[in-house]
């Protein structure tokens, strides 16, 4: 069933989500379920929330999330959250994948609240998703709002659709980076950040 767009984006949130539960029903028939049976009979509304909120990234405001905490402040060191949990859906099977990522800046003239980072990250990885994109948008974000001499961000993630079909890798893993500014330039930066969070056995 092919949607229109244009349509969707102008229907009401109620209509989006009867909608969504419609074609949740009528997959459910085309994978030879029967949507009537008991156990089955409010999965299509419950998959319809789950997907909203598992997408929300799409309908969320940058400049809302950040709300104006960005402060003034004379400091030229590393500022690092790390191990910030995430979960995402890929774009190719729109299967879970999970892990944390670890977000770096060094500021030049301002910095961001602390819980505005994981805050932008959920942002991202609350839309159908690829690491690498995802990873790449976190710190090409942070590197607009702040302005810093240089933003690192490193992502280590489980994917289901490696664990689950095709090669069925239980305990594979993937890992992404971005680098910035200084964290791109000096080497020294880069290792001092990986070093911090763990992962000073990668080499970019």
């Amino acid at each position: 069933m092919k949607t229109d767009k244009a349509l969707v984006k102008v229907m009401p949130a109620r209509q989006q989500e009867s909608t969504l539960a419609q074609l949740v029903e009528q997959m459910l028939v085309e994978l030879g379920e029967d949507p009537s049976r008991d156990g089955l009979v409010k999965t299509p509304k419950r998959v319809a929330d789950a997907l909203r909120f598992l997408t929300e990234g799409y309908r969320m405001n940058l400049e809302k999330i950040v709300n104006g905490a960005l402060f003034t402040v004379k400091y030229d060191e590393m500022v690092i959250v790390r191990d910030i949990e995430f979960f995402s859906l890929c774009e190719h099977h729109m299967l879970p994948f999970f892990g944390k990522m670890h977000v770096a800046y060094i500021p030049k003239d301002k910095v961001i609240g602390l819980s505005k980072i994981p805050r932008i990250v959920d942002m991202f990885a609350r839309r159908l998703q690829v690491q690498e994109r995802l990873t790449q948008e976190v710190a090409e974000t942070i590197q607009k709002i702040t302005e810093p001499r240089g933003v690192g961000v490193v992502c280590e993630a489980r994917h289901f659709c490696m664990m689950m079909r095709g090669v069925e890798k239980q305990h594979s893993g993937a890992v992404t980076s971005a680098m910035l500014g200084a964290f791109r330039t000096r080497r020294e930066t880069r290792e001092e950040f990986l070093s911090l969070v763990g992962r000073n056995g990668l080499t970019f």
